[in-house]
């Protein structure tokens, strides 16, 4: 059987590669580790998903946001430290959206695999 094609992880945003041992069910599964099918998506997931789509529309068509402005936004407190354990998630939002077409994660102005991308990155509009 020929290998099927890669799926995204409904909780992380991850490329999750199929795998011989999920050949007879391969069309059921969701998520790419044990960690994410317990973690489930949680309401500040769809908080952070809509506040990427928000802050989007607020820029101009070309413009692009750091996930730590979205972090910020969802955290919706002045305390510095209060975002920081935002970051990944906003990260994992902004992967589920490039799933779903919705955006790009940039690296200098050039659009990377999401799950691969380490470092600074920039969430845009898809082009």
């Amino acid at each position: 059987m020929a290998a099927e094609p890669d799926k995204t992880c409904a909780r992380c945003g991850r490329r999750i590669e199929w795998r011989k041992k999920w050949e007879r069910n391969w069309d059921e599964i969701r998520y790419c580790s044990k960690a994410c099918r317990s973690a489930r998506l949680t309401s500040t997931d769809e908080r952070l998903e809509s506040a990427i789509i928000d802050l989007l529309g607020q820029r101009s068509r070309d413009a692009s946001i750091c996930p730590s402005e979205v972090a910020r936004l969802v955290a919706g407190t002045d305390d510095e430290q209060a975002w920081r354990p935002m970051m990944e998630p906003a990260r994992s939002a902004a992967r589920r959206l490039v799933a779903q077409g919705e955006v790009e994660i940039v690296q200098s102005g050039r659009v990377v695999d999401p799950s691969t991308a380490r470092g600074p990155i920039r969430i845009r509009r898809a082009r």
